[in-house]
């Protein structure tokens, strides 16, 4: 089942008077997210991440294009759907004298919440993103890591089927970053939400996301699950080994991509190290290589993410 299905979404944004100019944000973006599902949506700044975000929070109405969210139409079941979704923002800003309980009251307010369930509600999540020693501390005096908490608190406040969550590490120090991931990982774990996630940390992306998406110039370049984006571009694993002895001729082992020798170094690149790496190795030993050395190391979506940031995609 799908939570969200997006087909050609424009918005193209214009400035000035005497001499419009027109920049087009996206450009027909099409995407399907499956229900319970983490889906990352990464690119370089400008690349038309926020205003995707924004048009399937129904804030910006697209120029062109249809979405279904939670089976309500975007154009048509805008209040509907606005219902069981929510936004959190990298930048999110609130009331600056207002404490941290009586945020989460004031949107627990907007979204209709009874007074009582209100009130469970709020300290369900005061405990849940550990705010309950700043409840009563204005938004001001937060840390940025506490006010990114507190984001995550409001978007939640809701019981959102769908979350939207654009940044939600940006500016945030590790170990604050380690636990705002750890919470999004855990509303995964729950099964009850479909998140996705806007992001500019490769890592990120690739430990949290079920399927990613490379949004570039308001164009979706590639799509899928990280290590099928790896295998699509012929990023494989790489096998460093420190030999000695002549080396044969390693063309034909099954596999192997390619390979260079330097200072003693064989550096291979194969599809998949786990299964070719027996293979590589019986190659060698069957030349009379004494392998003293081994390494293995896999791609990540930074990898990715460079290559298709190249001028040609």
């Amino acid at each position: 089942m799908w939570a969200v299905e997006a087909e050609g979404l424009t918005k193209t944004f214009v400035s000035g008077w005497l001499r419009p100019r027109r920049r087009e944000a996206l450009a027909g973006v099409s995407l399907r997210v499956a229900s319970g599902a983490i889906y990352g949506i990464v690119g370089p700044n400008g690349a038309g991440k926020t205003t995707l975000l924004s048009i399937l929070a129904t804030i910006l109405t697209p120029d062109a294009g249809r979405a279904i969210i939670l089976g309500h139409d975007l154009a048509r079941e805008s209040g509907a759907i606005r219902e069981r979704l929510n936004l959190v923002s990298g930048h999110a800003n609130f009331v600056w004298s207002l404490r941290v309980a009586e945020i989460l009251d004031f949107y627990g307010r907007l979204y209709g919440l009874p007074a009582r369930e209100r009130r469970l509600r709020v300290e369900e999540l005061l405990d849940w993103c550990e705010l309950r020693p700043y409840r009563a501390v204005p938004y001001n005096e937060l840390s940025t890591g506490l006010k990114q908490r507190l984001a995550l608190a409001k978007g939640l406040v809701n019981r959102p089927e769908v979350l939207l969550l654009d940044e939600p590490t940006v500016g945030l120090d590790p170990d604050m970053a380690l636990k705002v991931r750890a919470q999004i990982a855990e509303l995964r774990a729950r099964g009850r939400v479909t998140v996705l996630l806007c992001t500019h940390y490769m890592r990120e992306a690739e430990q949290l996301c079920d399927r990613v998406a490379f949004l570039k110039r308001g164009v979706i370049l590639a799509e899928g699950a990280p290590a099928e984006l790896k295998r699509r571009l012929g990023l494989g694993d790489g096998i460093c080994l420190r030999v000695t002895g002549p080396l044969p001729d390693l063309a034909g082992v099954p596999g192997l991509l390619q390979w260079a020798v330097q200072d003693g170094q064989l550096a291979c690149t194969v599809d998949e190290a786990a299964t070719r790496l027996p293979s590589l190795l019986g190659r060698l030993q069957a030349g009379g290589v004494t392998v003293q050395e081994l390494r293995v190391t896999e791609p990540d979506l930074e990898d990715v993410f460079v290559e298709y940031a190249k001028p040609h995609h």
